[in-house]
């Protein structure tokens, strides 16, 4: 399978389940209705072991523009490939999402909460902070990315039997750090996302988009990943960075 099309059925099969389960959760009527946050992050862990393991052999299962941009800090992913995988990355998680807007139509239009349909598809934060918010999602994304890069031995990126060590990755993330954004820590995962909501009619009407926070899941992980990506770098290597 090409590289290209690994990521994109990669992040499809990471939205649908991942949002999957948010909206199993969170929409009116549906079986899960009211499972609360511990469903939610178990739901997100096993997305990524899932989305991870059915195409690391092809990509190397980034699924995620920050964890693509981190190994290419580190020296382990080329720069040149970043754009593409960004791209395919983002088309995946549309067509996700898209899925999810299809599958729970009934239910979204039985759901008067408009914030709650958002969450469907992209994060929001539990207090709105912005600086705050931007700091949790750098956090966040430097735990995934630093621990990934140790994982990360080929050139590409991550190995199927690291499926299952990167979802429980994700759900210690989850648990621990992801109350106060609901932890996009992939900008691909809620700036798609988003776009589906803000282009798809809403059974039973739909709220904005939120775009005055659409930033923070964005520049937050980025930022974090340099971050990861610069530190392991410095300690495969001291020589390297220079402190004059």
């Amino acid at each position: 399978m090409n590289p290209f099309l690994g990521e994109i059925i990669g992040t499809t099969l990471l939205l649908l389940l991942g949002n999957g389960v948010v909206a199993n959760v969170v929409l009116n009527d549906t079986k899960g209705h009211g499972a609360g946050w511990i469903v939610i992050t178990w739901g997100w862990g096993m997305a990524v072991f899932v989305a991870v393991f059915t195409v690391a052999a092809f990509s190397g299962a980034h699924l995620n523009p920050a964890v693509s941009v981190g190994l290419a800090v580190a020296g382990k992913f080329e720069w040149a490939k970043v754009p593409a995988y960004v791209l395919a990355q983002m088309t995946g998680a549309m067509i996700g999402s898209a899925l999810i807007w299809l599958l729970y139509r009934p239910h979204f239009a039985r759901t008067e909460d408009r914030d709650l349909k958002l969450a469907c598809f992209c994060t929001a934060p539990a207090i709105r902070d912005l600086p705050s918010s931007l700091l949790s999602e750098v956090v966040g994304t430097f735990v995934l990315v630093f621990a990934v890069l140790f994982l990360a031995v080929s050139v590409f990126g991550l190995g199927a039997l690291d499926a299952l060590p990167v979802g429980l990755l994700v759900l210690a993330i989850g648990l621990s750090l992801g109350g106060t954004t609901g932890y996009a820590i992939n900008p691909a995962r809620d700036l798609g996302p988003r776009l589906v909501h803000a282009l798809l009619p809403m059974p039973g009407g739909k709220r904005d988009s939120d775009w005055g926070y659409a930033w923070v899941p964005v520049v937050g992980p980025l930022i974090g990943a340099g971050l990861a990506g610069g530190l392991y770098l410095l300690l495969q290597d001291p020589t390297s960075v220079n402190f004059r």
